[in-house]
């Protein structure tokens, strides 16, 4: 039976400064980092105790261009508190909507990849 979601793939054009950005700014932990051929790494980050990872692969690697991908959604339990976070970091993060179905933030990482950030 399938459990859950194991990993969705971002094309990025420069890993490291996109593990800096997930790692660094938004709090990410950094689970997997292997070589899968000269010149191609199988990075994966995922928030603190999630199920989920983000592979940041390398675009030129697999002929893909920076911000193809997935359009992902994050949660977490304070949203307030999560913007005030990500700005003294240096993120650029929205202000705050509110929706019927719950609130949310969008930030956009080095590749243009915007996420969003919500709270139920």
């Amino acid at each position: 039976m399938i459990t859950h979601i194991d990993v969705a793939v971002m094309y990025v054009a420069d890993q490291e400064k996109s593990v800096d950005f997930y790692v660094n700014k938004l709090g990410f932990e950094k689970v997997l980092d292997a070589e899968m051929w000269p010149g191609a790494r199988w990075i994966e980050v995922r928030p603190p105790h999630g199920q989920t990872s983000i592979v940041l692969q390398s675009a030129e690697a697999f002929g893909k261009q920076p911000g193809e991908g997935a359009y992902l959604t994050f949660a977490c339990d304070d949203i307030e508190a999560t913007v005030h976070q990500l700005r003294e970091r240096g993120v650029t993060v929205t202000d705050p909507v509110e929706e019927p179905w719950g609130t949310y933030i969008k930030v956009t990482d080095p590749d243009g990849h915007e996420v969003m950030v919500s709270k139920k």
